[in-house]
């Protein structure tokens, strides 16, 4: 992997994790939810699963929530697909490895 990819690959980590704990954190003092039901909902919604336990009660939180959903799902949409590009990189290379050894 060239070294633009793998910086690539560490930012949108990061923006995976900060989307992650920005959602958290809003959702922990504006809804005035538990840290760890903070976490799941944000989790639970960005990954759309949407299972409709919690939902946002203020203004702030439904509105909040409409952009999280747009912001969120395309960050965390595109750090899983390089994920999964990534390992398929390093899995060829492995691959290509094994068979030039024999």
């Amino acid at each position: 992997m060239d070294e633009l990819n793998r910086h690539a690959y560490r930012y949108l980590f990061s923006a995976a994790v900060f989307i992650v704990t920005f959602g958290t954190v809003f959702y922990h003092f504006t809804e005035k939810l538990s840290w760890v039901n903070a976490y799941y909902f944000s989790v639970v919604t960005l990954s759309t699963v949407g299972y409709g336990d919690i939902t946002p009660h203020t203004n702030a939180g439904k509105i909040f929530t409409t952009f999280y959903i747009f912001a969120g799902v395309g960050i965390i949409t595109t750090f899983f697909s390089a994920f999964i590009r990534r390992r398929g990189q390093r899995f060829e290379k492995r691959a290509v490895r094994r068979r030039d050894k024999h």
